[in-house]
């Protein structure tokens, strides 16, 4: 069932409102102005998606809300037009992205108050709400890409943000080409459904006709769209082996970090196999690989925030970490598993970088772990929401992180990879201890802030303690809506959203007391491990370290992966565009012809000038050869 809801472009509307002021009126108007609009735009679409989302409730399961905004794409028999929807997958996306993303507009007032572009850094954040919201609303393929595009230019815009500092363009860069590269994926994908559907007379890429049409595409041809569509998701969520460059974007303000590279951009990937659930479940080995993957990144970006010293590159490894944990879930076919995850991850993720925004805030700057210590009484706000993130991440009931996480491993159980269920679960005392530890090494023990800087540290303004506050009750409370079949009111947000993405169907049934108490088990192991090597025996890591230090270094380098790719194709890529491409191709043939042209042109007008040269001798000597020449030919003729 559809119904027609006009009131879904404004959600559009407000943050392109927000954008354009703030790129042409902001300076003009000065900071208060741009306090108040490029927040209070993304606040008004919240209260949009709000009423869109209590409408869509109020109607019967599996309704959709939809509007045509104009029409966009009409190429011979293929069509797209500017159309928006609105059911229970994109309804939830939205509250996420308007809501989690006005906290950290009213957040970047707090954090970028002395900073002079400020107009500049609120008009990308719009502009990237903007993008985002049209990828979760869209009602076709190429709408969605189009929002997929958006953000990812947007990123690269706010992770270069201080752009004359080398090593952030540098990480802008990185950014965009890892994107660019998952993109031609997700290209390939949407140009494999659209020739394989046109060879039926299909010209649609409306979500709602694809999934009333996808049976008629031949199972391996399913299987090649899916894949190259995960290979697009793998560049936009910091899959391996293009998670590269999501460690490099810390190099952004944090509000970005927070907004983009925690609770909404990263997450686009989980959203759109989500939304395309009806192709994967058509391509059993696709999922495999999806799975797969998911759960292979969990672990391996698990392990390098093992060591990381730097607190906003540990926060970056986790999220990659709790991506695959989301992969694992749509993997496995727990689609609504999956995005519940990702709005439990939403909640304390973000809350988790704004309180290191606030420790950055506090410190003036700093982000190594090994210089703080010893926070916890001088930031007590910041330290007691940052407690509940890590709590709700580290999955201890009753906070959110372990509903969402439990029924990942849950499902991955019951759909029979257990191995795979074995990943995630070490993966989750790997994160109790990672995070722990960063709790331990940043608030607790004794003071290793250096000495100039210990006389300013404060707590941050209400401005930016208060978004901290509500994310810390939303990471209390958000898993409530996620409990298990048959205790209290049961899995709400499962039955919400099965209307959009379907119902998970286990395989096994495996004893939901012995899978809960083994993550719940590993997790606690994770947290007595932490206290014991960073407060009870703070010298115990630094000898581990030393015994191991060829695993260390391992992990402290991040599996020299970078290493591998800038000696094996960055470098190899360097030097063909340099010497072959550049000397050679352009230098040597292409400039070559053309300077070639223009010296002919050239020789020839020099051979042209000593014709012309004005002398009056000159010219009778060759009108005397002339003249005998003609008579030359003459007398040639004559005799024969």
């Amino acid at each position: 069932m559809t119904a027609h809801f006009p009131a879904l472009g404004f959600i559009l509307l407000f943050p392109a409102l927000g954008f354009l002021f703030n790129v042409f009126l902001g300076n003009r108007w000065g900071r208060s102005a741009v306090n108040v609009i490029g927040p209070g735009v993304i606040f008004a679409a919240f209260a949009v998606a709000a009423g869109a989302f209590i409408r869509l409730s109020s109607m019967p399961s599996g309704t959709v809300l939809t509007v045509t905004l104009w029409p966009w794409i009409h190429a011979g028999p293929f069509s797209a037009d500017f159309a928006l929807q609105m059911d229970a997958l994109s309804a939830l996306m939205t509250l996420i992205v308007t809501g989690v993303g006005a906290l950290i507009h009213v957040y970047s007032i707090g954090y970028m108050a002395h900073d002079e572009d400020f107009a500049r850094f609120f008009a990308y954040l719009n502009l990237f709400e903007l993008s985002m919201l049209i990828l979760v609303l869209a009602n076709n393929l190429p709408l969605l890409f189009m929002g997929w595009e958006g953000v990812g230019l947007c990123s690269y815009l706010l992770v270069s943000f201080w752009y004359t500092v080398p090593a952030n363009a540098y990480a802008g860069r990185k950014a965009f080409v890892a994107n660019r590269i998952g993109d031609a994926g997700f290209l390939l994908g949407m140009f494999t459904i659209v020739s394989a559907l046109g060879a039926h007379g299909i010209w649609s890429l409306d979500f709602s006709i694809m999934h009333d049409n996808v049976g008629v595409i031949a199972p391996t041809t399913v299987t090649l769209a899916a894949v190259f569509l995960f290979i697009g998701a793998t560049g936009k969520s910091a899959q391996i082996p293009l998670y590269i460059w999501l460690p490099d974007a810390m190099a952004g303000p944090t509000p970005v970090s927070a907004l983009i590279h925690a609770a909404t951009m990263v997450t686009a990937g989980v959203y759109m196999v989500a939304r395309m659930h009806f192709l994967y479940i058509l391509a059993p080995s696709a999922m495999e690989l999806v799975a797969t993957i998911g759960a292979l990144t969990a672990i391996f970006a698990a392990s390098i925030a093992l060591v990381q010293p730097d607190i906003k590159k540990v926060l970056a490894y986790s999220t990659i970490s709790q991506l695959g944990y989301m992969f694992l879930g749509v993997g496995v076919g727990a689609f609504a598993s999956g995005i519940f995850h990702v709005m439990t991850h939403a909640f304390f993720k973000a809350l988790l970088f704004l309180c290191a925004g606030s420790v950055m805030h506090a410190l003036d700057g700093e982000q190594d772990m090994f210089k703080m210590g010893g926070l916890r009484k001088k930031l007590p706000i910041t330290y007691t929401t940052m407690l509940i993130a890590t709590l709700a991440i580290s999955a201890i009931p009753p906070f959110s992180g372990f509903f969402s996480k439990d029924e990942i491993l849950d499902s991955a159980y019951n759909s029979g990879h257990e191995m795979l269920w074995l990943l995630g679960i070490i993966t989750a005392a790997m994160t109790s201890f990672y995070m722990f530890r960063l709790i331990f090494l940043t608030f607790h023990g004794d003071s290793r802030v250096e000495a100039d800087k210990v006389p300013h540290i404060h707590e941050s303004p209400l401005v930016m303690t208060i978004p901290l506050m509500v994310l810390a009750a939303l990471a209390v409370v958000g898993g409530l809506v996620g409990l298990p079949e048959g205790f209290l009111w049961g899995n709400k947000i499962g039955d919400f959203l099965a209307p959009s993405v379907g119902e998970f169907a286990p395989v096994l049934h495996g004893n939901f007391v012995m899978l809960t108490s083994a993550s719940l088990g590993l997790a606690g192991l994770g947290i007595l491990l932490a206290w014991y090597f960073y407060l009870k025996a703070p010298g115990m890591p630094y000898l581990i370290a030393y015994q191991a230090q060829s695993a260390y270094d391992l992990l402290l380098n991040k599996y020299y992966v970078d290493d591998f790719y800038n000696t094996m194709v960055t470098r190899p890529l360097f030097w063909i565009s340099t010497f072959v491409l550049g000397r050679f191709i352009d230098s040597f043939m292409i400039d070559g012809f053309v300077n070639g042209a223009g010296l002919s042109v050239e020789t020839g007008g020099q051979l042209s000038r000593r014709v012309e040269t004005g002398n009056v001798q000159q010219y009778a000597f060759v009108y005397v050869l002339g003249v005998l020449a003609i008579v030359a030919y003459y007398l040639y003729l004559v005799t024969h």
